[in-house]
């Protein structure tokens, strides 16, 4: 699941997931200074998922995102 505060919350595959966060880190100015070593943003998208649930695109404004399981329902 992903946050966004100017679009809410959106349910999305792993995948899914990875993509809109290598878009939202190109869309940066500049990636955050515990990412720089990392070679693009698909590895850095890559790290913020395995370590984090947050990226601050600007000052006070954030984008988050949750991992969910979906179950369906019982019988």
């Amino acid at each position: 699941m992903v946050l966004e505060p100017t679009r809410g919350e959106r349910i999305l595959t792993a995948a899914e997931t990875l993509s809109w966060l290598t878009a939202q880190l190109a869309a940066l100015e500049e990636p955050p200074a515990d990412l720089l070593s990392l070679a693009n943003d698909r590895e850095r998208a890559e790290r913020l998922l395995e370590t984090a649930c947050e990226l601050e695109l600007e000052p006070g404004l954030a984008v988050q995102w949750y991992a969910v399981r979906l179950e369906p329902p019982a019988r």
